[in-house]
């Protein structure tokens, strides 16, 4: 746990927020709080009261953007990880700056940067441990994810933006070529990859060397995985994530630096928002080539460079839209809300692996079931959903309030 220093002030005045932390961009934590509550936001159950409403456009859209899409393609929802990524990588040249500033070492920082990684890989397996019988060593969570890549993102971030470029085009050019060239089965075997036959994902020529569960980091994953006591041998992961979808995502960290280093430039105003703009649109325009021409389909499951090149596209319009309104127009009091949870974005993903049912149970507990049907049963989960994204946010308010801020 840390506090920033004393000699701060306003912490509870919306307008002026970023004096919580001093030098601070509040558009960084505007944006990292969008990204945590869309997380939460899944204890809000749309799928469920979409069920009721099956002729609604309205709750059809809803819920698919709360949803994972099955294979190929992109919705609101598969964008969260990736938002949280480029939001490691957008504040690292603020922490680099700030740390240097206070004296610290370039081997200090680095020796910090991988003790952080290796807390976040142990914090993400003890959080997918839970109510196991025993430890579920997996890699391809969000935390261990970015604990996998984060020391040397920060390796990175000590070097030149020349270099930066340099890393982000060999890790996601060598990613595809090592798929591209991994050979790919003679036959589909449904019981090994999880999906019938006639699943409307399974791809062919170039694009077949990225199919659920019969690909490079999938065949990488069953020999890997089994190196670790489990309950039971590893085959496949039901929704074929992998491990190695650390190495695109640290890409993903890499151009995330690179707005971060825009940002803190000396550069007017108006111009870091045109390459966060040019760069999103360029950037979603190649990784939507890549997949329309067939040569990489855009899977954010396995995390492919197309993907990581899409998707960071749109988190460059994001923090734009977000560093014009918050930072340059100073239209920030709507953000606080947002602020309040991204300036927490560790204690919020621990409470919703940890303590949500335990809230949900003691709201239904203590109030009557009429208050969760206020609006009719359709809406019941969306009722008890809200109760607990307030409550989370309460607590994490009170934290703000008293500067108390889950680092690691």
């Amino acid at each position: 746990m840390a506090t920033p220093s004393s000699s701060t002030s306003g912490a509870g005045d919306p307008t002026t927020t970023s004096s919580v932390l001093p030098n601070r961009l509040m558009s960084l934590d505007a944006y990292r709080g969008l990204a945590m509550f869309l997380m939460v936001a899944e204890v809000l159950h749309l799928c469920r009261v979409a069920e009721h409403f099956r002729d609604s456009r309205v709750w059809e859209f809803l819920c698919f953007h709360q949803s994972h899409v099955a294979w190929i393609g992109c919705s609101i929802h598969d964008m969260i990880q990736p938002s949280f990524s480029f939001m490691v990588g957008a504040a690292l040249p603020f922490s680099i700056a700030s740390r240097r500033a206070r004296g610290q070492s370039s081997a200090a920082m680095i020796a910090h940067a991988f003790f952080r990684a290796a807390v976040l890989i142990l914090l993400g397996i003890f959080l997918r441990s839970l109510r196991r019988d025993q430890t579920y060593f997996t890699f391809e969570d969000t935390l261990t994810q970015i604990g996998l890549g984060y020391g040397f993102l920060f390796c990175i971030g000590l070097r030149s933006c020349r270099e930066a470029w340099i890393a982000l085009a060999v890790i996601l050019v060598g990613y595809w070529l090592a798929f591209a060239a991994y050979p790919v089965p003679m036959i589909l075997d449904p019981d090994r990859v999880g999906e019938p036959f006639g699943w409307p994902h399974w791809m062919t020529g170039l694009e077949a060397h990225w199919n659920k569960n019969v690909n490079l980091a999938a065949d990488f994953e069953r020999w890997f995985l089994n190196l670790f006591p489990r309950e039971s041998s590893f085959d496949h992961n039901g929704g074929g994530y992998v491990t190695l979808s650390f190495i695109p995502t640290l890409g993903t960290m890499i151009l995330g630096l690179i707005a971060g280093r825009w940002l803190r430039s000396d550069r007017p105003a108006a111009a870091k928002v045109g390459l966060l703009v040019g760069g999103g649109a360029v950037l979603v325009a190649v990784g939507a080539a890549l997949g329309y021409l067939h040569i990489c389909p855009i899977v954010k499951r396995i995390w492919t460079p197309s993907f990581a090149l899409y998707s960071v596209g749109f988190c460059f319009w994001i923090l734009a839209v977000m560093y014009l309104v918050i930072d340059v127009a100073r239209f920030r009091a709507w953000a606080f809300p947002l602020v309040v949870i991204g300036m927490n974005s560790i204690a919020i993903y621990v409470m919703s692996w940890t303590i949500e049912g335990f809230v949900h149970d003691a709201w239904h507990r203590h109030l009557s079931e009429k208050v969760f049907k206020i609006f009719g049963e359709p809406y019941e989960p969306l009722v008890g959903g809200s109760l607990v994204i307030i409550t989370f946010w309460l607590i994490l308010y009170w934290m703000y309030r008293r500067r108390l801020f889950l680092r690691i």
